[in-house]
């Protein structure tokens, strides 16, 4: 058959809120022009994140039930150590809250004043926890990558040669680490391939550098391989994953993502040293090391969703309704990343908006107008997001997990051929509060 249903049935729903559009202007208002601030119950297509967004499944309901809440050692740690260590390779699994407690934790460690952190593109948590140690980011996307309508299999890729480049300007001893996300999510949620990725472990093992992935979106790369990469296609998705896993030499995971939670995350490493190091700071601040953070039914259903979300039906549909949003914005000359990505379409606010220049932040004025004109709310990743650092001002439309519909994909494209009518109208931002860190979460902005 040509259309692909969800591969489940719904036995449980949550109502939504209806609002009107004189509704949200007053409460684009109060909320300082920053969707982070609007309350859930006035949105009516919530995509701002894919992170704990996704809806359970009733044997992740049902591992719940079965929760171990012992304080040290308990069942469910055990069952759940043993799903990251045969799935990943890794040695050493150290379970926290979700994934930015993991970025925290290594980053404390080996991060540092005069430390240099590469990666095909740092994500804002990571950024933030990398300059917090006093280390400097480096990104190094692919060349395909900045051209936002190329069509190229794997743009999430890391530039080799800059890769090689960067490690000798910064000096060997000085990089602690370099880092590939997989899915890249500042650069559209594109792909990394198996063949960069082993690459950058040659390059990096060659001058004694650790690699490690930022994994949230491991299960989506693997099915672009399986899909895109030669030799991959008879492959399962749970083996494409391990190969990935195993070539890196740990990893920071947030279970938010394609462990299909609302809450968990873990640290995975072979080095026996820094594992231990990473407990004595995860004591601190997490709880003891085999619940970092964590209840056991968290846990047990963590576990569950790290098999579940290999399952060749279920990402053949998460693929499938990404793309058919990504469609639908070009058919209705919206200009977004191709191709599409795995978990979110990417809108140039830049294209969408051409008369509001980046100081005046297009991406957060495109955000802004999809609450107001239809309720939906998405999440800027450009110069609010990066400052200096953003090459592109994108919107991001995230899409949550076995949550959404295709109609209420069709009702957000209604929502953005409104958008792209009054586009010539709609102003600019100026910011008028910014925190020292992830500002795009708490700032406070006005219409120019």
């Amino acid at each position: 058959m040509s259309v692909i249903i969800e591969p489940f049935r719904i036995k449980m729903v949550e109502p939504i809120h209806f609002t009107t559009r004189d509704q949200r202007r007053d409460l684009l208002a109060k909320a300082f022009y920053n969707p982070f601030y609007l309350h859930a119950q006035d949105i009516i297509i919530d995509l701002l994140t894919d992170s704990g967004t996704s809806a359970m499944s009733q044997e992740q309901w049902a591992g719940i039930m079965r929760g171990d809440e012992s304080y040290a050692g308990s069942s469910s740690y055990l069952r759940f150590e043993k799903e990251v260590r045969e799935l990943t390779g890794y040695a050493q699994v150290i379970p926290t809250h979700q994934g930015r407690a993991a970025e925290r934790i290594l980053f404390h460690l080996a991060g540092g004043a005069g430390k240099t952190v590469i990666a095909n593109t740092h994500f804002d948590t990571t950024r933030a926890n990398v300059e917090q140690s006093g280390a400097r980011c480096v990104d190094l996307p692919c060349l395909e990558s900045h051209d936002l309508e190329a069509v190229a299999p794997f743009k999430g890729n890391i530039d080799l040669d800059g890769l090689e480049q960067a490690i000798r300007a910064a000096g060997p001893d000085n990089v602690p680490v370099v880092i590939l996300t997989i899915t890249n999510n500042s650069g559209g949620g594109q792909p990394v391939s198996m063949a960069n990725a082993r690459a950058a472990r040659e390059i990096c093992h060659s001058h004694h550098i650790p690699l490690f992935l930022d994994a949230c979106r491991f299960a989506e790369n693997a099915y672009f391989i399986r899909e895109r990469e030669a030799g991959y296609k008879d492959k399962t998705l749970r083996e494409i994953a391990m190969e990935m896993f195993r070539l890196a030499d740990g990893c920071t995971f947030s279970g938010k993502k394609d462990a299909l939670v609302n809450m968990g995350g873990f640290l995975a490493v072979n080095d026996e040293d820094l594992a231990q190091r990473a407990r004595n700071l995860l004591i601190l601040t997490e709880g003891f090391p085999t619940y970092g953070g964590l209840a056991g039914r968290d846990l047990e259903a963590m576990a569950i969703g790290l098999r579940e979300v290999l399952d060749h039906d279920y990402m053949e549909y998460r693929i499938a309704a990404v793309r058919f949003l990504c469609n639908g914005l070009a058919a209705r000359g919206v200009h977004a990343i191709k191709p599409a990505g795995g978990h979110a379409a990417y809108v140039d606010a830049r294209a969408t908006l051409p008369h509001i220049p980046p100081e005046h932040f297009p991406g957060q004025a495109v955000v802004n107008a999809l609450y107001e004109l239809g309720g939906v709310r998405a999440v800027e990743i450009g110069s609010v997001m990066f400052g200096e650092h953003a090459e592109h001002d994108l919107v991001r439309l995230a899409m949550p997990r076995r949550v959404y519909t295709q109609s209420h994909m069709e009702y957000v494209l209604e929502v953005f051929e409104k958008l792209m009518e009054e586009a010539p109208g709609i102003p600019g931002m100026r910011m008028t509060y910014e925190p020292p860190y992830l500002r795009h979460f708490t700032a406070h902005f006005e219409p120019m």
